[in-house]
């Protein structure tokens, strides 16, 4: 009889240690602050990369060959040489941030050229640093040629 209480008792007792050992949801959300950090500080420290990420962006424009714009929404920056297999979106922005790029653009003197299918479709479809994709090679292609044949023809108009 006594080994069947003794039974008894350890079990209740194991019980009551392991509830006592489970964390309450307070605890559970205290460990996870400590371990993640402050979600205000975490929230500030992307707000600050997003920041640098924009401004940079926007410096980059000073390297663009062209910037293809919607007149209100969309702007995106592409970069040209001759020894790249395609242009690379250099930046690409909505909105506020949109016009910063052609402010950019035009401090600079970098060609707008307003075309909003275009300029809809790069913001959608490319990304900041890649190449544009292969579905958009003619329209672009197109476009930086109209600029490179304008160019030449200011060029030859300037000289006597």
């Amino acid at each position: 009889m006594l080994l069947g209480w003794a039974a008894i008792d350890y079990l209740l007792a194991w019980q009551k240690l392991e509830g006592e050992l489970k964390m309450s949801r307070e605890e559970i959300r205290e460990e996870m602050k400590q371990s993640d950090g402050n979600p205000t500080s975490k929230m500030r420290v992307r707000r600050l990369q997003r920041q640098l990420r924009r401004r940079r962006m926007v410096q980059d424009v000073a390297q663009a060959s062209v910037v293809v714009t919607n007149p209100t929404h969309f702007s995106v920056a592409l970069r040209y040489t001759p020894d790249m297999a395609a242009p690379t979106v250099v930046a690409k922005g909505q909105n506020l941030v949109a016009l910063e790029i052609r402010e950019s653009a035009r401090w600079h003197n970098i060609p707008l050229i307003e075309n909003p299918p275009l300029a809809q479709a790069l913001y959608r479809w490319a990304e900041v640093g890649d190449q544009i994709p292969a579905r958009l090679y003619a329209a672009v292609a197109e476009l930086l040629a109209f600029i490179y044949r304008t160019e030449r023809r200011a060029a030859g108009q300037g000289r006597p």
